[in-house]
């Protein structure tokens, strides 16, 4: 018998854990289940006899370390900050490791350490980074088999709300971590290159620079600029690529009322507000309008939209944004932790609510004298929420990567992630019968 130790039992390893849980009497799996609430281990085991619900400090390398000893794979599920740490035990104890978490330089410097002791420590390998990666690279690879050479290379992910549930202003709800929403594009300036040309986007233009693209069947989105896209460029083997750009979708809307909280300042995390304590979604509002003895909120607000965004008014009024109760729970927050409470209040999932990932490639190509362009979209709903197209398109890879690793049908060591054929092509078609897959459509550019 193998054994598989999860650290980490949230939202996102809801898919991976059921997929093991029901191979793991054919594939002859132990799996052993680490998290700090032990009922929620307990109902994701829903009754399997080879899972184990186990409840500890996984941050803690002496209670982790016997467990890491005695299994087989680990996957490691918990914040990216802490896979170091863990594949350091790995690498010590001579166990395989899988986390979906970009490498980070920490991670990436342990490469050697990892091929000496005989291991693979598969990274990037959830959705974004993940499913992205896996079918790019058949589509780079099918294009440079052929001859080709590409010269533009763009994608979008979004996790956004399914159609059906789509009920509010701001067509979205919270389908992650929503501090990472709140906080998105923070840090820097956005990089990538366009043309042959560096093109860098500050923080408070981010969410003007906007491109606008279509699913057949699901409508219209935008697309704003994730940090850096430089780095796919080595990642990718496009090195000389004139043009590569990484993206977030939303629906159309969403991006010029978010530059409002922007402008306005409420995404700040920089600093705490002294009465936080005592804010209400109106006075956190006020807190950032002008004083003025005798207009009110609204009209202040108003003046700060202008005309040309007055219809975006009504986002905001939804969200409760003028309303004097009280927010609790926020003693000495940052601005980005009272907008968080106020958004999650009003954009969380509901019951029966359903989400969505969508993804996006689109290639241009040169071939025999000819350009083409390749759009390829992927759309998966989640079945509910437990298992969300969020928990399907993160763990679903992972849980499969995990079962090629353990039947040995991946001959790579160290520091990793799903870039090659050998490994992309079985879990593309294997993700393929859960509706995880993609539709591609090719067009010749400017044909004679």
């Amino acid at each position: 018998m193998k054994t598989i130790l999860v650290l980490g039992a949230g939202l996102s390893a809801s898919s991976m854990i059921r997929y093991l849980l029901e191979r793991s009497a054919h594939e002859n799996w132990q799996v052993r289940i680490v998290d700090h609430d032990l009922e929620v281990v307990k109902r994701k085991i829903n009754g399997f006899e080879r899972g184990v619900a186990l409840s500890f400090n996984a941050l803690d390398a002496s209670e982790r370390r016997p467990e890491i000893e005695n299994a087989d794979l680990v996957i490691s599920m918990l914040p990216a900050r802490f896979h170091p740490e863990v594949a350091r035990d790995c690498i010590d104890l001579k166990t395989h490791l899988i986390t979906p978490s970009y490498i980070s330089p920490e991670m990436a410097a342990l490469d050697q350490e990892a091929k000496d002791a005989g291991i693979l420590i598969m990274n990037e390998i959830g959705v974004d980074p993940g499913i992205d990666h896996m079918s790019a690279m058949k589509i780079v690879h099918d294009i440079q088999g052929r001859g080709g050479k590409i010269v533009s290379f763009k994608s979008y992910t979004g996790g956004l709300i399914a159609p059906e549930s789509d009920n509010n202003p701001w067509n979205y709800k919270f389908t992650w971590n929503p501090r990472n929403v709140v906080l998105a594009g923070q840090g820097g300036a956005t990089s990538f290159v366009q043309n042959g040309q560096y093109k860098y986007i500050p923080y408070n233009r981010l969410f003007k620079h906007l491109d606008t693209l279509s699913v057949e069947g699901y409508g219209d989105f935008t697309g704003y600029a994730n940090r850096n896209s430089l780095s796919y460029r080595e990642t990718y083997g496009l090195e000389d690529i004139p043009t590569i750009f990484r993206g977030t979708l939303r629906r159309p809307g969403f991006c010029e009322a978010w530059n409002v909280f922007i402008e306005l300042g409420m995404t700040d995390d920089m600093y705490h507000m002294y009465n936080a304590a005592e804010l209400t979604p109106r006075s956190f509002l006020n807190s950032y309008l002008p004083y003025h003895p005798t207009k009110s909120a609204e009209e202040k607000f108003r003046e700060f939209l202008r005309e040309d965004r007055m219809h975006l008014y009504d986002r905001f009024e939804w969200l409760g944004l003028f309303k004097d109760e009280p927010l609790i729970d926020l003693e000495n927050a940052t601005p980005a932790q009272v907008l968080q409470k106020i958004l999650v209040d009003k954009l969380s999932l509901q019951e029966g609510d359903k989400d969505m990932i969508v993804m996006i490639h689109e290639f241009e190509y040169k071939l025999n004298g000819s350009s083409f362009r390749i759009q390829s979209n992927m759309v998966n709903i989640g079945e509910d929420q437990v298992y969300t197209s969020m928990s399907n398109t993160v763990g679903l890879p992972v849980a499969i990567c995990a079962k090629m690793m353990l039947n040995n049908n991946i001959q790579e060591l160290g520091v990793t992630l799903p870039i090659q054929p050998e490994i992309y092509n079985p879990i593309l078609e294997e993700l393929a019968t859960f509706d995880i897959s993609f539709v591609e459509r090719e067009t010749e550019l400017n044909p004679v």
